[in-house]
């Protein structure tokens, strides 16, 4: 595992936070699907730090899913996935640049929006 901090970190942590609100547990009662986000410090594929959104759930976990399968998995450079949260970077823009990598259901890959992230002024 990579001991590299990533601002992703920093990011989950919010989130963590996040769906722990009203705002939070409505966001779960809508999506109820899991997420694996991969990410690499530099180069997709190493060194990558995974994260678990369970919007089923409403947690965020780092490290490998226990409860069966994702939904979907989305893999991201560390600087990459901040432009993405922080809505700097259009997800749909990202995915057609290469800067995130989708593996699973694409429906669920599409209802993973910038919506579920807090808000910048919160970052």
């Amino acid at each position: 595992m990579a001991t590299t901090q990533l601002k992703s970190d920093a990011i989950m942590d919010l989130m963590k936070q996040h769906l722990s609100t009203d705002a939070g547990k409505e966001l779960t009662e809508k999506i109820g699907l899991v997420y694996q986000i991969n990410v690499a410090p530099k180069k997709l594929g190493f060194e990558e730090v995974t994260y678990i959104v369970d919007l089923k759930k409403g947690e965020v976990t780092k490290g490998k899913y226990e409860g069966g399968k994702v939904d979907a998995t989305f893999s991201f450079k560390d600087d990459d996935f901040v432009k993405v949260a922080t809505g700097k970077m259009n997800p749909q823009i990202a995915f057609i640049r290469g800067a995130m990598k989708i593996k699973g259901s694409l429906s669920a890959a599409q209802k993973f929006t910038p919506d579920i992230f807090p808000k910048p002024s919160k970052l």
